[in-house]
């Protein structure tokens, strides 16, 4: 399911408009991100959370070359599913 998809899920579940529909996910997605930059972390209860992790500093391989590179330490977002969304799937 792309974004357009899940626009039109929302907007018929939900009895808004599309443009409502992607308002609310736009918002929703510069929440979680001005949250995450912070350093916090967003949990919805039965969904799952969203959170900030630390990758460590490592070497790594050039594929072409075969020549070992640094690759720099870095933070990602990880998002961890809850109980309820596991037990659906």
């Amino acid at each position: 399911m792309n974004k357009a998809e899940l626009v039109a899920k929302l907007a018929e579940d939900a009895g808004i408009t599309k443009t409502q529909a992607n308002a609310t996910i736009d918002s929703f997605v510069e929440a979680v991100t001005k949250t995450l930059k912070g350093g916090g972390k967003v949990t919805l209860v039965g969904f799952g959370t969203f959170s900030v992790s630390k990758r460590a500093a490592r070497t790594g391989r050039n594929p072409q070359t075969g020549e070992v590179i640094k690759i720099k330490a870095k933070k990602v977002a990880r998002f961890k599913a809850g109980k309820e969304l596991s037990a659906k799937i």
